[in-house]
């Protein structure tokens, strides 16, 4: 049997793990899980030798011993205590000298068999399914010791196209389930750092463990204490806000998270802290969870060209934008998922008011209003002008809406690829009802660079130099990542016209070798009509 052999260290001590080529990812991710010594609904991240995290899986990279990945628990929770170390001392045995007895006998059985037997594997995944049983409590009844656990989770599959547009009440309740087992768990202050940064990677965590770390973005910045926030209410709030983004290849609960974390990293970054009030960034950070809610996968053209429902509602005014604005506040209308409860009515209007502006800015087609806007009032901007706050913070959602390219190209490229699915889609969908089919998302005409190089040219560098303007400090963060990517698509766009180029002229060369060839077996054959003596000149 093929393993393969992982490195890495685990609080500065080093461990070895050895698993099939074909071993499922949940084993792998156990094996690491029990060489942490982690409870099964702590938050494990994986780093590579440049600090970046990877993901925890069968294809892992092999490393060596001088090239050690780094494993963290990131989040745990703080007031558990390690039941095995209980367990032992009430047993009246040294745990750690039994583990290294087993690890000694595990290491004899892999040098005298060449390879760790099938029996072994099977028995640490039962011993790792015990350790489950007994760190956890959710399959504790007083009617028997265990409840059966064999059904396993449900993991949603990855590829949209096979899922339905709306989440299933299974999948919703197996999210909610983690997410609440999660939220008291204490996120490591190394993630907490890194959360305010605009090369945050979204793609390393799991929708349970996202609405972990938008209640951190909540709690950090003391909205939990300003505003009278419940824990349990902000938790129902965040669990609505999941189950009303739609299973859309772009515009869903991950996109929701990457906006909001960058409106949080904005905010950090530029010290909003200190010149706006905590009710101005409460409006931006909620507007930003909420600015995509029930996305179907079609922009605002299509849904007024088509006539839909949406369109009539709002007489073609933006009807996307105002139907996130509308399930928003649905969601806000409930008591257990009001955030804003505790408020006064003056105060709610005020931020229902901020935050129906800062959705509907989201709407491209005002993309020149609010930036020739936010131009003239620039250079004399006020922060205790309310016009000006209230513009600089629909610049704000703008820039965090579109902010992809100002992430690592590792992170931003495969955002691109999910919205050119969604584009294609809706162009393959117009082309099918016979409506107008939108240019830029024609799979016929749009390439992966040329959607891009226009779109960072005349829209993103414009309008993140302006936010720059103001501070000078997000050059380096954001503009000069969007630089790079736009040398990035060029230098694509270019390669793919001289592979077009080339591709002619094998075409061109391979069409007049054929005529060529034609003409000449034209002309045989002419020739062997004519017979062995048509060739010779006659006779005088």
């Amino acid at each position: 049997m093929a393993t393969k052999i992982i490195y890495f260290t685990v609080n500065g001590r080093p461990e070895q793990a050895e698993f099939p080529l074909d071993c499922p990812a949940q084993d792998v991710k156990d094996l690491f899980r029990s060489a942490a010594e982690a409870g099964p609904h702590d938050i494990l991240k994986l780093y590579n030798p440049r600090g970046n995290i990877i993901n925890i899986s069968p294809s892992l990279e092999p490393n060596s011993p001088n090239s050690c990945y780094k494993l963290e628990v990131v989040a745990s929770d703080c007031n558990s205590e390690p039941l095995g170390a209980e367990l032992a001392g009430a047993l009246g045995f040294d745990l750690s000298s039994m583990e290294k007895r087993l690890q000694g006998l595990e290491k004899k059985i892999l040098i005298e068999a060449g390879e760790t037997p099938a029996v072994v594997y099977e028995m640490k995944k039962q011993i790792d399914s015990f350790r489950e049983k007994l760190e956890s409590v959710e399959h504790l009844s007083w009617l028997g010791l265990f409840k059966d656990l064999s059904e396993g989770t449900h993991k949603p599959s990855p590829f949209y196209h096979k899922r339905t547009l709306r989440k299933t009440r299974k999948e919703c309740e197996h999210v909610r389930e983690k997410f609440l087992q999660m939220s008291s768990l204490e996120v490591s202050d190394e993630v907490r750092q890194y959360l305010k940064t605009p090369t945050f990677d979204n793609w390393q965590w799991e929708d349970a463990e996202i609405m972990v770390l938008l209640q951190v973005m909540y709690t950090d910045l003391d909205f939990i204490a300003t505003f009278n926030i419940e824990p349990q209410v902000l938790q129902q709030f965040l669990f609505e806000v999941y189950r009303r983004y739609n299973n859309i290849p772009f515009h869903n609960f991950k996109h929701c998270f990457c906006v909001t974390q960058m409106m949080y990293g904005l905010i950090w970054l530029t010290d909003l802290r200190s010149k706006m009030d905590s009710v101005d960034l409460l409006i931006m950070l909620t507007s930003a969870v909420c600015h995509d809610l029930d996305h179907t996968g079609y922009n605002n053209a299509y849904q007024i060209n088509a006539r839909t429902e949406l369109a009539l509602r709002y007489n073609d005014i933006s009807p996307l934008e105002n139907h996130h604005c509308a399930v928003a506040f649905e969601i806000l209308e409930k008591t257990e998922s009001n955030i804003f409860r505790n408020l006064s009515m003056d105060r709610y209007k005020q931020i229902r008011e901020g935050i129906i502006k800062c959705i509907l800015a989201t709407d491209m087609t005002r993309h020149n209003e609010i930036l020739n806007k936010f131009k003239s009032i620039l250079p004399a901007f006020d922060f205790t002008s309310k016009e000006h706050r209230e513009v600089l913070m629909m610049i704000l959602i703008k820039v965090s809406d579109i902010s992809n390219e100002a992430r690592p190209m590792e992170v931003a490229e495969p955002w691109l690829d999910c919205l050119l699915q969604e584009f294609y889609n809706q162009s393959d969908m117009e082309k099918l009802e016979g409506l107008p089919v939108t240019p830029f998302m024609d799979r016929d005409k749009v390439t992966k660079p040329s959607s891009q190089t226009g779109f960072i040219r005349f829209v993103l560098l414009p309008l993140f130099i302006e936010l720059a303007n103001l501070f000078p400090c997000l050059e380096q963060h954001i503009i000069d990542p969007v630089r790079k990517a736009l040398d990035y698509y060029t230098e694509m766009e270019k390669a793919l016209e001289r592979e077009k180029q080339n591709r002619t002229i094998c075409e061109n060369a391979a069409k007049n070798k054929e005529t060529a060839a034609g003409r000449q077996s034209s002309a045989d054959g002419h020739t062997d009509a004519a017979g062995p003596d048509a060739s010779k000149p006659d006779a005088q």
